[in-house]
């Protein structure tokens, strides 16, 4: 049978990072390096996630996928050879590259791979902001024009954030990360980013990144402009309040406020993600418990039949199911 399951995280060094994971949420950051990203759960080929806890502890994701992949999917595991989403938390201690990833369309001509994702702001900074879809009126052509005279910036919508905002950014969509922001992110199991504008900046080696504007500009859609942030109007009693963000075929998520003490059970109706916010949570499932805090995430398999949640001091979480 299977239970929760906990992986160790990958630390990934970044040009834009910093050591926030480590203030935030205790993690055991590789000293002297500016770790821009934690791989919570993933199966890609240059990062496979290992089983923490249980008696399958030492054991990979990849092997759950190969051996265990209808108990941990449920019905989802027919469309899907390996596990469908990638989950991370950024350190942007400096504002990202101006990227885009591309659709599936485009993806198939370029050789990558489409990618969605979501971002949820665990902390931010005062006068955090993100940059998401263009400025109101402009084309191709002026976007081109931004990128040859250095003016770029301009033709992107820029958004003023705080800790507890949410954006979806779907494939195609340009954006950046600014400074100052920690972000749990959930999107689908894909790598391919392409850059468009990178500050300026020298990358770790000391030399400028590699821009992609040819692969750039051909998944770039040109018709997004100003998107909001997530609508998050809390439903629910006193004990347990939902706050619902995205509603996507790809994924559902939304965070779960917990009142300190509370004691309830829930019944899986597929497989979920836990990211913690805050807090302390106790889980036990098929015959296994396990305990969470800020910065850790647990993957809840699709045949748990019954999952226990034991609230021991004020919990928010953001719940994934897919």
């Amino acid at each position: 049978m299977l239970y929760p399951f906990l992986f160790n995280p990958f630390f990934m060094e970044r040009v834009w990072g910093g050591r926030s994971l480590e203030r935030l949420f205790h993690k055991a950051l590789p000293p002297d390096k500016k770790i821009g990203e934690s791989w919570e759960i993933t199966d890609r080929p240059e990062a496979v996630s290992v089983i923490a806890n249980g008696p399958l502890r030492g054991n990979t994701l990849r092997w759950l996928m190969e051996n265990h992949a209808q108990e941990l999917l449920g019905e989802a595991h027919k469309d899907v050879s390996r596990f469908p989403l990638l989950v991370k938390i950024l350190d942007a201690a400096e504002t990202l590259s101006l990227q885009v990833h591309p659709p599936p369309d485009a993806a198939a001509k370029l050789g990558g791979e489409p990618k969605t994702e979501m971002w949820y702001i665990a902390h931010a900074q005062p006068r955090a902001e993100i940059f998401a879809g263009l400025k109101r009126g402009v084309t191709r052509h002026g976007f081109e024009t931004g990128l040859s005279s250095g003016d770029v910036e301009g033709c992107i919508h820029r958004i003023p954030v705080k800790t507890g905002d949410a954006m979806m950014i779907p494939s195609g969509r340009v954006h950046a990360i600014g400074a100052g922001n920690v972000i749990f992110e959930i999107q689908q199991n894909s790598d391919t980013t392409y850059r468009v504008h990178d500050w300026n900046r020298k990358g770790l080696d000391g030399k400028p990144r590699e821009l992609h504007i040819e692969q750039s500009l051909a998944s770039i859609d040109f018709n997004d402009f100003k998107p909001a942030l997530a609508i998050q109007d809390p439903v629910g009693s006193g004990a347990v309040k939902f706050k619902y963000l995205v509603d996507d075929p790809l994924f559902r998520v939304n965070v779960t406020q917990i009142r300190r003490g509370e004691r309830f059970h829930l019944r899986s109706p597929g497989a979920q993600i836990l990211g913690m916010l805050a807090g302390r949570l106790v889980l036990k499932a098929g015959g296994e418990e396990a305990s969470l805090r800020a910065g850790d995430f647990a993957l809840l398999p699709a045949s748990l039949e019954r999952i226990s949640f034991h609230a021991e001091a004020h919990v928010d979480f953001l719940q994934v199911q897919f």
